[in-house]
């Protein structure tokens, strides 16, 4: 499937457009972003900045700290600087409809990045194959649970409800898991969803697991590197960290110093800087009234999205060196600090 973007530039009756000329003075960005607290968001801010900028683009960046209100009044900040085209990674991907509304109302086109925003009529969303990262969590447990002389016991840690992305990801994580369940190779025995994707309520909801369970639990799908180091500190202080495998997605450096010394079994590397500079020139081209053709389109509930997704692999301890060291992502020294 192939679906073309043409936004930018809304042509009227006498042939001319009501957007500026993008020649006649530098295209303007406007990067709404929910956080920058986690390590991951500060890679993709850099890198889409530095892309931009090669390409002529000034960017301004808003970070709204996870709160819908002040990321809304960002958007209409950046609508009121009459910024050329609006990127926006949502923290609450339904209440960001009304941010795409306003936003069209001024001609001016969005992207979502990395997380869809929903009900709208969305330009364009630039990700990862979110489905596919779940799959991965998923098929990974599978393989190093099953089969066994019995049930494999499980907790599944999902992200936060606000981001449609969670749901995504426990889609391909049901792809994977659903057989074995259905075999009875894997037993799910606990499971929640950790609001705001934050360490410390995935660390509740282990701990509840834990306090239910005890030490009878085989592995634990969490389905981010933040929500891993919650529920690993939750293992910790039980002294079961390191004996029972943990999932997660980002490759952040601590969830990789984390694999290296074998508390957490896996994560799923996403070239960030590879999506970062596709998004910026997505945002570049239509900024200049320029088409897009997008090989994939996502339902958000409104429309068929047109998307870029970019790849990712699974990680391990086995190719650490290979994949987010060989790519430069972080440095060996820094992934094995010590050891």
């Amino acid at each position: 499937m192939f679906l073309s973007v043409l936004i930018g530039a809304v042509l009227r009756q006498d042939g001319r457009t009501d957007r500026k000329d993008p020649a006649a003075d530098k295209l303007h960005i406007g990067f709404s972003m929910d956080t920058l607290q986690e390590t991951r968001w500060a890679r993709d801010r850099d890198a889409f900045v530095a892309r931009a900028r090669e390409l002529g683009a000034d960017v301004t960046v808003l970070s709204a700290n996870s709160d819908d209100n002040r990321q809304m009044a960002d958007i209409e900040t950046l609508i009121t600087s009459q910024v050329d085209v609006i990127v926006i990674v949502p923290h609450d991907g339904s209440a960001m409809a009304k941010a795409v509304r306003l936003a069209h109302q001024a001609d001016i086109p969005v992207i979502a990045y990395d997380r869809l925003i929903r009900d709208c009529d969305l330009d364009l969303y630039v990700t990862f194959d979110n489905e596919r990262i779940g799959q991965l969590q998923g098929q990974y447990l599978v393989d190093v649970l099953a089969p066994s002389d019995r049930p494999a016991r499980i907790v599944r840690i999902y992200g936060s409800k606000t981001d449609n992305n969670a749901f995504i990801v426990k889609a391909g994580q049901d792809l994977a898991l659903d057989p074995a369940i259905a075999s009875g190779s894997i037993e799910v025995i606990h499971e929640d969803w950790a609001n705001e994707w934050k360490p410390e309520n995935a660390k509740r909801i282990m701990n509840a697991a834990i306090t239910r369970h005890g030490d009878r639990i085989d592995g634990v799908l969490t389905s981010n590197d933040g929500t891993a180091g919650g529920a690993i500190q939750a293992l910790r202080e039980e002294g079961l960290a390191g004996s029972i495998y943990v999932t997660g997605q980002d490759a952040d450096l601590v969830a990789c110093q984390r694999i290296a010394t074998g508390e957490q079994s896996m994560t799923v590397f996403k070239p960030i800087t590879k999506l970062a500079s596709t998004a910026a020139e997505a945002a570049v081209t239509l900024a200049k009234g320029r088409p897009i053709i997008a090989k994939h389109g996502t339902f958000n509930g409104k429309i068929e999205v047109p998307s870029i997704f970019d790849e990712v692999t699974t990680v391990t301890r086995a190719n650490l060196d290979e994949t987010v060291i060989g790519a430069g992502f972080h440095s060996r020294d820094a992934v094995y600090q010590d050891q």
